[in-house]
């Protein structure tokens, strides 16, 4: 019987022990804890913008609602060192040494001096995103838009020059000499002048082309591109956006019509424009650099184009040199684009 006795105390006390560790928290092991505090891993994401005008900060916002779209968000997973250089080569190159020396995850280049210099601080190691970059193989930055070798891939905002030739025929089909301004140092702006340039030639106008060094240029030769031309095309160029204004006021004091590349630059005063939107530029950009953080190469990931564009019309431009806006443009700026007033 006290064996009976002993072998329940022992079931007991067996059972009561279980019950004790079941209802007890358990302590978590070194592993666990890390974990816990840990929690996901933050990216941290360099974007250096060559300076401030609607069409460069539209990419950038673009850049932010494209990784966003890919679930990387500020303040959860992601950390966003923002860098504008205001159009100084000295500011590039110590802003983009920055983002190399603090080990940045991925660096975002928006407008192609901007991206060179990341380039270089990269030295073919961090993963580098163009944003919108015109001409990315003539700049240096890649071997091929197919392949584009290394740690760059983004993409391309290529201006769709034919398009904006059939629309400055549309609008004033009376012009006979075309004026095209473009920035010296701006390889984007200068490769799509020239290309504008044939283009018209080819067509039957009379290109002039003028030149400016900085944006303080932009008065003294405006004032002597109005006097000589019947409408100006300002090509996607970084000077000349920044001085967009400028052009403007110059051009309307003359009543001569200036078409632009991009959407920014009609919102500025541009009389109208069939252009890619530059916040979908950057967007498809931020979500390149979202699938190279993924683990994507971008050595064998193809640069994206966008062309597919937007009409975009100025009607208080229109009033003020006096032009009539074929009724075929302001349909389609009214169903698929962009009317400013």
């Amino acid at each position: 019987m006290k064996k009976i006795y002993g072998l329940i105390a022992v079931v007991v006390a067996v059972l009561a022990f279980a019950f004790y560790r079941a209802s007890t928290p358990s302590k978590p092991n070194a592993a666990n804890k890390a974990k816990q505090v840990a929690g996901p891993k933050t990216v941290k994401v360099g974007i250096l913008q060559l300076v401030t005008h609607p069409a460069l900060d539209q990419i950038h916002l673009g850049v932010v609602a494209g990784l966003r779209s890919q679930g990387y968000r500020v303040g959860k997973n992601l950390k966003i060192d923002y860098q504008n250089a205001q159009a100084d080569q000295a500011n590039l190159q110590t802003m983009a040494s920055k983002f190399a020396n603090e080990n940045e995850d991925l660096m975002v280049g928006i407008a192609t001096p901007a991206a060179q210099s990341l380039a270089k601080a990269a030295a073919g190691k961090t993963p580098v995103i163009l944003a919108g970059i015109t001409d990315p193989v003539g700049g240096g930055l890649i071997k091929s838009n197919q392949r584009p070798g290394a740690n760059i891939t983004g993409t391309s905002g290529e201006s769709p020059l034919k398009s904006h030739l059939n629309l400055i025929k549309q609008i004033v089909p009376k012009a006979k000499t075309l004026g095209i301004i473009y920035t010296t140092s701006d390889h984007g702006g200068t490769y799509n002048a020239l290309k504008m340039q044939k283009l018209a030639q080819q067509a039957g106008y009379t290109v002039k082309m003028y030149t400016i060094s900085t944006t303080n240029d932009m008065q003294t030769i405006a004032g002597q591109m109005v006097s000589q031309v019947d409408a100006v095309y300002a090509p996607q160029d970084n000077g000349v956006a920044s001085a967009m204004k400028t052009l403007v006021n110059v051009a309307n004091a003359a009543k001569v019509p200036v078409f632009p590349a991009a959407d920014t630059m009609v919102h500025d005063g541009g009389l109208a424009t069939l252009a890619v939107s530059q916040f979908q530029l950057g967007k498809v950009s931020g979500i390149m650099a979202a699938n190279v953080l993924k683990g994507r190469k971008p050595a064998n990931y193809p640069i994206e184009f966008i062309r597919k564009g937007i009409m975009s019309v100025n009607t208080t431009e229109a009033k003020l040199l006096g032009i009539t806006l074929p009724a075929s443009v302001l349909k389609q700026a009214k169903d698929k684009g962009e009317i400013f007033k």
